[in-house]
This record gives C-alpha cells, sequence and structure tokens, in this order.
C-alpha cells in the first residue's frame, strides 16, 4: 500500500506503507506516486479553515491531478470521497443523491468541482466512486467535535441552536471505512456511482451534544441559545478570523441534516454498525483516553484541537 500525504505518516502501520510525502497538486510526484497502483483512494483537501484559494486548488486541481494520472497508469477504480456538503442547505429531507448541489462555502464548492471532473473521468472510461459522507468521528477525528469533548469533560455544558429539535445524522469513521473498502471489492457496474453515506440510526442535535453530557456524568445539559442571533455572531467572528468554525458548521447545525442512504445499502448490501450516540461516544471515550496527548497542541486539521479564537471565552457561560 502507498499512502501520498502533505504531512508525514506517524501511524502504526508507518513500517508496512510506502510513504510518498509531497502534495497532490505536484503532477510529477503523483503520476511518480501512481505508479504500480491498481485502486486509488483518494481523501486529501485542504480543510474549511484553510485559505480560500487554498481549498479550490488543493480541492479541484488536486483532484483532476490525480484523476489523470490514475487514468493514464491504468488504474482499475477510484474511490473519491466527497461530503454531503455539496447540497448546501436543502429543505426537503433525506437528501438523495439527484438533490441540486449547491455547496456552502468555499470547501463545499470546491468538492463540486472535484466531483465534475470526477465525472468528467467516468465519461472517459475509468470507474470512479463518489462518496458523500456525512460529518464523520471516530478515533483520531477531534475538530470541531473536540469542543464538546473538553466543555464536557471539565463540567461544563454546551449549546445548541435554536431549540435542538433539528434532525442530525452522524457517521462512524469505521462505516465510513467500511463503505470505502465495499466500492474497492464490488463489481465495477456498481462502484461506478455516486453514493450518500451516515449513520441509520441517528438522533436531533440535542439529543446528540446531551449522550455526551450525560456520559461524562456531571449532570449538565444542552442549552438553548437563539439560532439566528448565534449564526450573525459566529459570521462576524469568522470574518474577523476569531472563531474556528466555518460556515458548514454553523449554518447547518440549526437545521435538519439527514441524507438517504438507500441506494448505497441496495447497491452494495452496507449495514451501518454504529448510530449516531455509538459513534459520538466512541469518540469522547477514545479522546478523554488521549486527552493529555493533546494539551497545548491547536491546529487546523481534524488530527488535533481546533484554536479556540473567541470561543475561548464562551465556555466559561455554560
Amino acid at each position: 500500500m502507498r499512502v501520498l500525504d502533505i504531512v508525514p505518516f506517524e501511524y502504526p502501520e508507518v513500517d508496512r506503507v510506502n510513504v510518498v510525502l509531497g502534495d497532490i497538486r505536484d503532477e510529477q510526484l503523483v503520476d511518480h506516486a501512481m505508479n504500480g497502483v491498481d485502486v486509488v483512494v483518494h481523501c486529501a483537501a485542504a480543510l474549511p479553515l484553510a485559505d480560500e484559494a487554498e481549498i479550490r486548488s488543493t480541492g479541484i486541481k488536486g483532484t483532476r491531478v490525480t484523476l489523470e494520472a490514475a487514468r493514464r497508469h491504468g488504474v482499475n477504480r477510484f474511490v473519491f470521497v466527497s461530503s454531503t456538503a455539496v447540497y448546501g442547505l436543502p429543505k426537503d429531507h433525506p437528501i438523495v443523491e439527484s438533490e441540486a448541489l449547491v455547496g456552502v462555502g468555499p470547501y463545499g464548492e470546491a468538492k463540486i468541482g472535484a466531483e465534475q471532473a470526477c465525472e468528467a473521468a467516468r465519461a472517459r472510461g475509468l470507474c470512479v466512486t463518489i462518496l458523500r459522507p456525512k460529518s464523520f468521528i471516530g478515533p483520531e477525528r477531534l475538530g470541531v467535535f473536540e469542543l464538546l469533548y473538553d466543555w464536557a469533560a471539565d463540567g461544563h455544558g454546551f449549546p445548541v441552536l435554536g431549540d435542538g429539535a433539528n434532525m442530525y445524522q452522524l457517521l462512524d469513521v469505521d462505516d465510513l471505512c467500511e463503505v470505502i473498502l465495499l466500492s474497492m471489492v464490488v463489481a465495477p457496474a456498481i462502484a461506478n456511482d455516486t453514493f450518500n453515506v451516515g449513520a441509520e440510526r441517528f438522533c436531533t442535535m440535542r439529543q446528540n451534544v446531551q449522550s455526551v453530557l450525560d456520559r461524562a456524568g456531571h449532570g449538565k445539559r444542552a442549552t438553548d441559545i437563539p439560532a439566528g442571533l448565534a449564526v450573525a455572531l459566529l459570521r462576524l467572528l469568522g470574518a474577523l478570523k476569531l472563531s474556528p468554525l466555518y460556515p458548514w458548521i454553523y449554518e447547518s447545525a440549526g437545521h435538519n441534516s439527514v441524507v438517504s442512504i438507500e441506494r448505497l445499502k441496495a447497491r452494495t448490501g452496507f449495514a451501518p454498525r454504529y448510530s449516531n450516540v455509538d459513534a459520538l461516544l466512541r469518540n469522547y471515550d477514545w479522546y478523554l483516553a488521549h486527552r493529555p496527548e493533546y494539551r497545548g497542541r491547536q491546529g487546523v486539521t481534524h488530527r488535533v484541537p481546533w484554536k479556540r479564537g473567541a470561543l475561548r471565552l464562551a465556555k466559561a457561560f455554560f
């Protein structure tokens, strides 16, 4: 197995992996890394907290470079990990794969551009699976969820936008990995398609948050805050670079956000193992076990806690 990434591969499997350090926009490097490859799993992206130009260049150009290299080297199939951010905020749920694509912010728009490149590659004969996962959580996945886990562990409550009654689907990273594996081994006629991926058992945003607060055991509750006021404030803080939250998070957090996984189940036989609450509690327990390792470490990837910005002051009010 070969891994191409811009950051060092610091996992226990490093001795069993051929690691190539570099950028997917580097055509020569990607061409070199593609030599002898049968299946590509492409999940590289500049995360939403990055500069807009970086997000678009990595997401769109990087995908085109990778697809072209895959075609030149006769790769059998290509699995692209997109996002449900491509749907924007539609009114009707669950969202099916034929829904119009109107991504929220540069990240969602870049994923749409990357999907268009994938569809063009399909038209030229490459077998391409496009996966649109919900926000997925699991070991070493922190990001915005670390805020909830940190506040819960320290005996604080946590806010929900509006009344928190909106249904908000998540995904366990183990279930996503299972779908990626299925995409690599099912018949090409099945794999050459676009699929939503999410938990089959999910609940409201309030229940999501409360499950973690209950696990923490401090008797704290999820707290309603006016959605309109909160979103306006977060937009302002975002414009001032004082918040770690990007538009897709706060624009969608107070709305229903559920995708249909019926196509995925019917075509591949996939059956998710973990519910929203299962995924959250597994992730929270992992966080507690590894929390000391992350003290003092902050960044803009999902592998470390995000920089708090102005939100570090909000913790005291819950």
